[in-house]
């Protein structure tokens, strides 16, 4: 025998009762269907209640559109004209009794809760009756006759002993198929209908289930099963195949709106599978439940869920401390009253005690137990209870996260490095639920974090804001195009550029942008923002696992670079101003990203795609100590002075630089060679030293009018300085001698300048726009370290700032 039920959702839609019908036809077993009320059914019933007992006359109408909605869904689905007369007949029968109460309700402006009860089981009474109708050979039970429940306070509790004899004296010898109306029940000692509670249904199913031993419990509902995460918070969040009883009844109590939380302990008491299903999927497997456990579960997290309002109260004071009985007096106080505790924090030192609630328990929390507690508060043994509103409830559940160290800590971990903050949490002795209370605003943000790095998404996300998409950032957009597909499948990564800049306007969109066509969404959507609100605006996006990445070589951007990091958003710059700046801001930025747990990241502000800095730091980290840097530095002036011969004058070669895309736009700034002191600094910083620009001495090799003007006016005069060169060229050639354009430190003494070196040296053979660095430390002392490769050009220089993104992505 098997027990199915299906939700409003499902028995409501007229594709939804043809798919009941084709899954109950599918069975050759008995079968206990139990339906629900149609959907909008039940809150139209809640609704006239209300209106009948505060005298308004609206309750009527509220009462046609009742009838109504189940009339529309009969027409639907019964294509019988008498078969659908003759069931409108009996529902209207059922819809005069209603009507009857809800007169008498409106009349004495007052309604019971056994009057409640009897209206709003009218939902399942009426949905039960149309479903029995249109199931052919189906016949209909009243549950009423079979579930009773028993007084329990201000709710009631289910009398299994005679429920359970009634079942089964009622079905056990069950052939066909009996649909049974789920959610209401009757008092055991008064006949009195009663109700289950909202989402009764669910619990109805595993009650006959249960005490019919049924091989299978099915849920068919609106939805594929429970799913690792909300997927109108978690777009990539997909159902989980596989639950225990106990991870399903942690989700559920904490927000999965899947089942009602009751539902799974009858079934799992009989050790009865239960399977979550979509009934306008009816070929997706969905999601069992059973006793099994998933050692193959990655991680030990099976999945996410929220209470997205939550308060939390607290009683402290120095007076808790030792004094046993004051928990007994805050829970018996809070239990006498109804108030519900879904979550509690205490501090070993016992001097606080932080509850978990809803915002309207938390009210009436503060309230009960400030006169319970009013003389420890009034002698000051007791602070004045506090309530803090604006919070949500994340539960991270897996019943296998007992045996993977290290789940708690990580999950902090990346929490904080997205500058989520923790407000409270909890963790019981059986490790399989990890409960965090944060900010409400920040709710969507954490479980994207939690979802994302613990591998219950298909693939990482980085969100990315591209600054500056000229030639270096226009590469690094046609890499990223390039690479999406490969990240994607091979290292589970997505890159998402949600906002790109140049000098003039900016263009945001949370969900990703369109690379190939980003210079004319630029045009046509872009905003004119200064830097300070570019800044402001990719802050206030709030995303998890942020990257802002400058490719400009502008001031303004580099000194947006503390901000960010303060905010929790890594950066990764090819610009050199910020590295470069005094040291105490160097220092600053770095301690910044190192306490935010954020990457500052900049391998490209010295020979673009080569690993100098990272092998510099690398080397310092491991214990080693840089005691000389030897470095060409300048891909451009190599560049320059490497093409300089008989046929390419001095000034030809500045030229042929530009052309190839090696220079700046006004060349001028290589040839003053400002940018190779500032890269000198940078990798004496990496080595340990304190070093500023003004701490560099600089031996220009073209004079200062040369730099003066504008740069038309540079390529009239700069041809007055060929004759010198080749006159100079010549002279070393004859002496096997080459041109090259040398920064050092040793010893505290830096020095840029330009330099004639012989065949001996390793700079001698550096070809084209090479780069090469030369570090003697300690252990690298006879035979320095060679760092040797392409330092210019766009695409190295993307490339350098790519493979830092991903770094960023690593973490």
């Amino acid at each position: 025998m098997k027990v199915l039920k299906f939700g409003g959702s499902s028995v409501g839609s007229s594709d939804g009762a043809e798919n009941i019908k084709k899954i109950i036809k599918g069975q050759n077993v008995p079968l206990v269907v139990v339906v629900s009320a149609l959907k909008t059914v039940t809150n139209n019933l809640i609704k006239v209640t209300e209106l009948a007992s505060e005298g308004n006359e609206d309750y009527k109408t509220v009462l046609n559109t009742i009838i109504e909605t189940h009339h529309c869904h009969i027409n639907k689905i019964i294509e019988d004209i008498s078969r659908r007369d003759e069931l409108k007949n009996r529902l209207g029968n059922l819809f005069d009794e209603l009507a009857g109460i809800l007169r008498g309700v409106f009349l004495l402006r007052d309604v019971t809760q056994k009057t409640a009860d009897a209206i709003v089981s009218y939902g399942e009474r009426c949905s039960s009756l149309i479903m029995q109708n249109f199931i052919e050979g189906s016949e209909l039970f009243d549950s009423r006759n079979f579930i009773f429940t028993e007084g329990k306070g201000v709710s009631v509790a289910v009398d299994f002993r005679s429920t359970n004899k009634s079942i089964l004296d009622l079905f056990q010898n069950l052939r066909g198929v009996a649909i049974v109306p789920g959610f209401i029940a009757s008092d055991v000692h008064t006949g009195v209908t009663t109700t289950l509670g909202r989402g009764g249904s669910d619990y109805t199913a595993a009650i006959i289930a249960a005490a019919l031993d049924a091989e299978v419990l099915e849920i068919w509902t609106d939805v594929d099963g429970f799913m690792t995460a909300d997927p109108r918070i978690i777009p990539s969040a997909y159902t989980i195949e596989h639950l225990t009883y106990s991870e399903a009844t942690e989700l559920c109590n904490f927000g999965a709106k899947v089942i009602y939380p009751p539902t799974i302990f009858p079934v799992f008491a009989k050790k009865i599978p239960l399977y979550v299903r979509n009934t306008f999927k009816p070929d997706f497997k969905g999601s069992v439940i059973n006793n099994d456990v998933d050692d193959e579960c990655p991680n030990g997290i099976k999945g996410l869920t929220s209470i997205e309002e939550t308060s939390i109260v607290t009683v402290s004071g120095m007076s808790m401390v030792g004094v046993i009985g004051i928990n007994r007096r805050i829970f018996s106080i809070l239990a006498d009253n109804g108030i519900s505790i879904f979550m509690v924090a205490q501090t070993s030192s016992e001097t606080g005690t932080t509850l978990c609630m809803t915002p309207q328990d938390a009210l009436k929390a503060k309230e009960v137990l400030s006169t319970e507690l009013s003389k420890e508060i009034e002698t000051g043994a007791l602070n004045p209870i506090e309530i803090i509103d604006g919070l949500s409830t994340i539960a991270v559940v897996g019943e296998t996260m007992k045996h993977k160290s290290g789940i708690a800590g990580r999950l902090f971990s990346v929490l904080g490095r997205n500058g989520v903050n923790v407000v409270t949490s909890a963790q019981g002795a059986q490790e399989m639920n990890i409960s965090l209370v944060v900010e409400r605003h920040q709710l969507c943000k954490a479980l994207s974090v939690i979802h994302d790095s613990f591998f219950l998404s298909e693939y990482k996300v980085v969100n990315l804001f591209v600054c500056g998409i000229g030639t270096v950032g226009g590469s690094l957009l046609k890499q990223l195009r390039e690479q999406h597909d490969f990240l994607m499948v091979r290292r589970r990564l997505r890159l998402n550029i949600v906002g790109v800049a140049n000098s003039r306007r900016s263009y945001f969109n949370v969900d990703g942008i369109d690379t190939e066509n980003v210079l004319s969404l630029l045009e046509e959507k872009g905003l004119e923002l200064n830097t300070e609100e570019i800044s402001r605006r990719f802050i206030d996006m709030d995303l998890y696992n942020s990257v802002f990445v400058d490719c400009t070589a502008n001031p303004e951007v580099a000194a947006l670079y503390e901000n960010l990091l303060d905010n929790n958003i890594s950066v990764v710059a090819a610009n050199k101003i910020a590295a470069s700046s005094p040291y105490s801001n160097y220092i600053k930025l770095k301690q910044t990203a190192l306490d935010k747990g954020v990457k500052y990241l900049y391998e490209t502000n010295v020979g673009a795609g080569l690993p100098i800095i990272k092998t510099i730091s690398d080397l310092c980290d491991s214990g080693d100590e840089v005691v000389r840097i030897e470095a060409v530095l300048s891909g451009t002036l190599n560049y320059i002075f490497n093409k300089l011969s008989a046929e390419n004058s001095f000034s030809e070669t500045i030229k042929m630089a530009m052309n190839a895309g090696l220079s700046e736009p006004d060349p001028r700034q290589d040839l003053s060679g400002k940018d190779v002191v500032r890269k000198l600094v940078i990798l004496a910083r990496e080595a340990g030293y304190n070093l500023d620009l003004e701490d560099v001495e600089l031996t220009p090799f073209m004079d200062r009018p040369y730099f003066e003007g504008s740069k038309e006016h540079f390529f009239e005069i700069v041809t007055n300085l060929d004759a010198k060169f080749e006159q100079q060229r010549r002279q070393l050639e004859e002496e096997g001698k080459k041109l090259r354009f040398v920064a050092s430190w040793e010893e505290g003494k830096a020095e840029v300048s330009l330099l004639a070196v012989d065949r001996n040296h390793p700079f001698y053979h550096l070809e084209d726009s090479n780069n090469m660095v030369l570090l003697t430390t300690k252990r690298y002392k006879q035979y320095p370290m060679v760092i040797q490769g392409y330092g210019a050009g766009a695409d190295v220089t993307a490339a350098g700032v790519f493979a830092d993104i991903i770094r960023v992505a690593n973490i």
